[in-house]
Order: structure tokens, then sequence, then C-alpha cells
């Protein structure tokens, strides 16, 4: 275990010039809600759209001539394999990376474009990490793990010193862990500078690897189906990476697919930041009130926001009718000129945004005098959404809801 302050604040210098000093951010709506003064370390505003450039670039620019010259390989989730392909475009090196068939498009798509090969196998970073050492056998080519190694950690560990450089009296640090080398690179720098401070990884409960490897007393292996939090989705955390998050890291919770959505949905409708899974992770743990400080100022580190843009728009549609601000429900009107009109313009009048309406063209048991209409309508809360039913109902339509899924 040489990882170490000195080894950190040298990556710090390396990728000085290359990597942002990204923005953190104080969130009054989420200080609020929470009780706590929370701030966003906004790594999804980095280049390549995460952290990973840090510990990619700042390993590459450890490399021997002799091993830059046979080029990099990489397995990656996504993340990791963009971090890798910048960076070594950015040094003249070829890279090859190989990435999941499940994949978010976005991701492979903005990794090719940053000049590497991609080589697309598995279901999980674990699959493809096996592949990527097949490739590693042929190529000869240096390995830059994701998280299993200290050069990246310590890049990715910059990310602390740049919190506590603009906030030094932070009581905590809520950090994503996937194969534990964001975690343990951030632990031990801030652990250095403030011995106090806690710091806090969260994972999905669905492939909680960490946290499973801790009560276990040692590296474990588990299954599970991939997260929305695909970049954490990581059955088996690093065996260096598990000894840094043993010594310094004070606790590890865990999170469910929908608090993870709910969370990535408020990230985009309170504070205007577009959030992958993993990055939302710690405002998930907030925000289910499973984050416990003796402080008040709490850092959580948003680690990427490289999500594709269908993803969102399935996020965004599932969480307005969770929240039942999207709606949709049948009213039985006469079949006679006006009467449609009339109930559109009194439910424009209720401030409802009508997304659809449908005439229900099955048999009306009342007789072809009458129809159902079927409505889909977006509210500005539950609570309007349920006064706009009520005065519906008032007004005397015969109104009956209808699932939305």
């Amino acid at each position: 275990m040489t990882l170490d302050l000195n080894k950190i604040k040298q990556a710090q210098k390396n990728i000085e010039g290359v990597v942002r000093k990204t923005p953190l951010i104080y969130s009054s709506t989420f200080s609020k809600q929470s009780g706590y003064e929370i701030y966003l370390k906004c790594e999804n505003k980095q280049k390549t759209g995460a952290f990973k450039l840090r510990g990619a670039y700042n390993k590459i620019m450890t490399l021997t001539p002799e091993e830059k010259e046979k080029g990099v390989l990489a397995s990656s989730a996504g993340n990791h394999a963009q971090g890798v392909a910048y960076a070594a475009t950015a040094c003249g090196i070829k890279s090859t990376i190989v990435m999941p068939a499940t994949a978010p498009q976005a991701k492979v798509e903005a990794t090719k474009g940053y000049g590497a090969e991609v080589i697309q196998h598995g279901e999980v970073y674990d699959e493809c990490y096996e592949k990527a050492l097949e490739v590693l056998k042929e190529t000869g080519a240096t390995f830059v793990h994701p998280f299993n190694d200290e050069e990246v950690m310590a890049g990715q560990g910059t990310i602390a010193l740049e919190i506590l450089e603009e906030l030094p009296d932070v009581d905590a640090i809520v950090v994503p862990i996937g194969g534990g080398g964001l975690i343990s690179g951030v632990a031990v720098a801030a652990k250095s500078i403030k011995p106090d401070i806690k710091i806090i990884g969260v994972q999905s409960e669905i492939i909680a690897s960490t946290k499973a490897s801790l009560e276990a007393g040692k590296v474990v292996t588990v299954g599970g189906a991939k997260s929305l939090a695909d970049g954490i989705s990581v059955k088996t955390p690093g065996d260096i990476t598990f000894k840094y998050i043993k010594e310094y890291v004070d606790e590890v919770i865990t999170v469910s697919e929908d608090e993870i959505s709910y969370a990535m949905f408020s990230l985009m409708e309170r504070s205007k930041l577009i959030s992958e899974g993993s990055g939302a992770v710690p405002l998930a743990a907030l925000l289910a009130n499973k984050i416990k400080v003796d402080g008040k100022k709490i850092a959580l580190l948003i680690s990427g926001g490289n999500v594709d843009m269908a993803m969102i728009l399935k996020i965004i549609n599932r969480e307005l009718i969770l929240q039942k601000r999207r709606l949709r429900f049948s009213v039985e009107l006469q079949d006679r000129v006006g009467e449609l009109g009339a109930l559109i313009n009194h439910i424009g009048k209720l401030g409802a945004n009508i997304v659809s309406v449908r005439q229900d063209t099955n048999w009306e048991e009342k007789g072809i005098d009458f129809a159902n209409v079927v409505f889909e309508i977006e509210s500005q809360s539950k609570e309007h959404s349920i006064e706009i039913m009520k005065e519906l109902k008032e007004k005397g339509y015969n109104v009956q809801s209808l699932s939305l899924s």
C-alpha cells in the first residue's frame, strides 16, 4: 500500500492543464430537504463527462517510452473507456477498449470519437475484463485498470484535494463505489488532510460487492442484475482498493433502483444537472435518509453525466407517473359537436398540460350517442392532479382513472 498524499499531489501536477477543476455547487434545495449543508462536486462537468479522465491520464503520464510505444488497453463500462481514449490520443498513443455489449450507446460512440478502437463483449464490467485479458496477451499493450491501480487511484484522489481546497471545513464526502478506485483515492487524500472527515460509499443494492466483501472480511464476488447505475455494476471489487476501503472508508450504504431513478430526476429538475445512475447514488442515499453525519457540511460526488437521451426520457416519464404528475383517465362524453372542445378548454383552465387525447372506438354500452375519450395530462404536483380529478367530477363528468405504464 504505497498510495499516499504525496502521490496524489504529484498526480494533481501530472493532470494540470488537461483535467478540469470541476465546480463545487451549494444546493439550497437538497440542504433544506436533508437538514445538512449540501454541496455537489460536479464531475459530470469533467472532460469526457466523468471523473475517470483523472486516473487514466495520470496513469498514462507514468508509463515508460517503451510502454507507450506498445499502446494501452482498457476494459470499461463506459467512463473509464472515454478517459483512457482521450488521454491516450492526447499523448499520441494507440488505445483499445473492451466495453460490455450493454454499454450505453452514447458512451460507446464517445469512446470511438476520442480515437480508441472499441471491442464490445459481455454484459457487465467483469465479463469484458476477461476479454481484455485475452486481447492483452495478443497485443502486449499496457493495461490501464479502471480501479485496481494506485496511479489510477491517485488521479481520482485529486477530487478530494479540490473539495478540501474550496471547502476545508467539509464534514463528509459521499462517493459512489464500483470497483473502489474512486473512493480509495478520495479517502486517502481526504483523511490525510483531515483525519476526522467521514467518507461514505454508496452502491446499488442489487450488486453491492464492496459491502458484501466488507461483511465477509475479504474480497467476494456477488451475482446480481445490471443496475441503472451501470458504471458501478462491478461483481468483484479490486483486491488493492479493498485494502484502502477497509482502512479509510467509514461506511458503505446501498440504494435501490427506485431511489437512484428519483435522484437522477431530482438532479435534473432541481439542480439542472444531468447525471448518470452511478453519479446519482450519493444523492439517492441522502434523499432516502440513509446518511447520518455529526457535522453539517456534506459533499456529494456526482461522478459522471454520460447517460443516453432515451434513458433520460424513461427516467422523466417514470418519475412523473410515480409522483402522480402525469396521469391518464377516461371521460364519458355525449358524441356531439362542442363537447370535447369544452372539456379540453376546461382542463386547460385547471392548469394541466394535455399530452394526448384519444377517442376510444370500442362500443359504448350507452349507445352510439356516447363516447369514451382518453386523456393523458401533466400536472404541477400530486395535489394538483387530485384537484383536477375532483373538479372534473364536480363539473358532472364521468371520470375513470386509468393505469399508466
